[in-house]
């Protein structure tokens, strides 16, 4: 039976990505999907044959290098994300997601739209799944995360055991619900009634299905987990297929080459991690690829055997990759796991911290600061990566991957549930 599901979602391609593959599963299972989402990427939904609507806020910063150095700071970028940008718009945000919920059996939400989701689904009585694309957003007592406003706290209070921990956790929440006055004003707005979580911007699970959008591998389910999660793996989506013919020709002259990347979003404001990264590749004596927006207005003159693109699908460039060199965002690092290979990685802000350190206890990968990115520091790095057993790690980890189906799994959760709420 066709059923009409309602995916919302606000940020970057990295925040986009994995619920086109969500509602390409759907479609594909005979349902109507349609995501809901900032204005700046209705012709990337539209193009993948998704039916799209516009919710605000719009996502068109992530563009802006202003902006993003703004939202990126390492240790303040996800509060200014959620003070300055999300609930300053959350009404209009709940307007739109009201508007695109009309006829809808299901609502799906992003956590950065689930605030408003939350609002609409209570209102409305639809049925409502909440989404978690990172490990860090549990807030778990029992797998602590890298808190990026403060990322040495990780392992400093690790030693502490989750009792103390999950006390701590409870606490933290309590003394930033202040933050959350928007949501509470706007509840009250519409006629809900009054709630008592913790705190309504780190708890906006949804009561009937939290799907945890990562593989168990990077992070497993834990005892202070909403009961309800289901962790499906990475519903990983690579946009276009196909690699450019002059990059094919390159991967197929000679050595595996080391690739470099910031992503999408982080890639508005490098700093010089591309330039450093060059000048590794020198000192190294190797081949690399830079992946990065305007590529060749940026540097126009690049030494031999260093490439640069303006895109290229990581599903198909990664897996041939000696290494890759990445920012830690989790599609980014989603695509280098399931790849098989070894990386490096230096994360810029929000939960990047935490997936560098994931990845790098889990033996497939190293990790620098981005103030310590410096040729000599990279280059020592990559070769502590030609150790066999990051291959070695990573090749397995790599196989684990290929055997998980995140989309599919994710369509099985969300089917079960409207089968349940029928």
């Amino acid at each position: 039976m066709q059923r009409r599901i309602v995916i919302t979602t606000v940020g970057s391609l990295g925040d986009l990505h994995p619920y086109i593959a969500i509602a390409k599963g759907l479609q594909a299972r005979g349902h109507e999907a349609v995501v809901a989402t900032s204005q700046c990427h209705r012709q990337k939904v539209e193009a993948s044959g998704i039916g799209f609507r516009a919710i605000r806020p719009d996502s068109a910063w992530v563009d802006n290098p202003d902006a993003m150095r703004r939202f990126s700071d390492i240790r303040w970028g996800l509060v200014r994300v959620g003070r300055e940008w999300i609930l300053p718009a959350l009404r209009e945000t709940y307007q739109d997601i009201l508007l695109a919920a009309a006829r809808a059996d299901l609502l799906v939400s992003h956590p950065l739209a689930a605030y408003a989701t939350r609002l609409v689904a209570e209102k409305t009585g639809i049925p409502w799944a909440s989404t978690m694309p990172v490990p860090l957003g549990f807030f778990s007592a029992h797998d602590l995360s890298v808190p990026s406003i403060a990322p040495f706290f990780g392992n400093e209070l690790r030693c502490l055991g989750p009792k103390i921990l999950g006390s701590l956790l409870w606490c933290g929440k309590r003394a930033t619900r202040f933050l959350a006055r928007p949501w509470y004003r706007l509840r009250s707005a519409i006629g809900l009634p009054p709630t008592k979580e913790g705190n309504p911007l780190a708890d906006s699970h949804s009561p009937l299905l939290v799907l945890a959008l990562f593989s168990k591998i990077l992070a497993d389910k834990q005892p202070d987990w909403p009961a309800q999660t289901v962790i499906t793996g990475f519903p990983l989506y690579d946009g276009k297929a196909g690699l450019p013919p002059a990059l094919a020709r390159f991967l197929d002259n000679c050595a595996a080459p080391i690739v470099f990347t910031l992503g999408s979003a982080v890639a508005t404001n490098p700093g010089a991690f591309y330039e450093h990264s060059v000048a590794a590749t020198k000192l190294l004596g190797r081949r690399a690829i830079l992946v990065l927006r305007d590529a060749h207005s940026r540097l126009p003159a690049l030494p031999d055997g260093v490439v640069a693109f303006d895109y290229a699908p990581f599903s198909e460039l990664f897996p041939r990759a000696a290494a890759i060199v990445h920012h830690g965002g989790i599609g980014t690092t989603g695509l280098a796991m399931r790849a098989g290979r070894p990386m490096l990685v230096m994360p810029c802000a929000w939960d990047q911290p935490d997936h560098a350190q994931r990845v790098t206890h889990l033996g497939i990968a190293r990790s620098v600061s981005r103030n310590r990115y410096t040729p000599d520091r990279v280059a020592t790095e990559l070769r502590l990566l030609d150790n066999p057993g990051y291959l070695q790690r990573a090749s397995q980890v790599g196989e684990q991957l290929r055997k998980e189906d995140g989309v599919g799994s994710a369509c099985d959760a969300l089917e079960r549930l409207l089968r349940d709420r029928r």
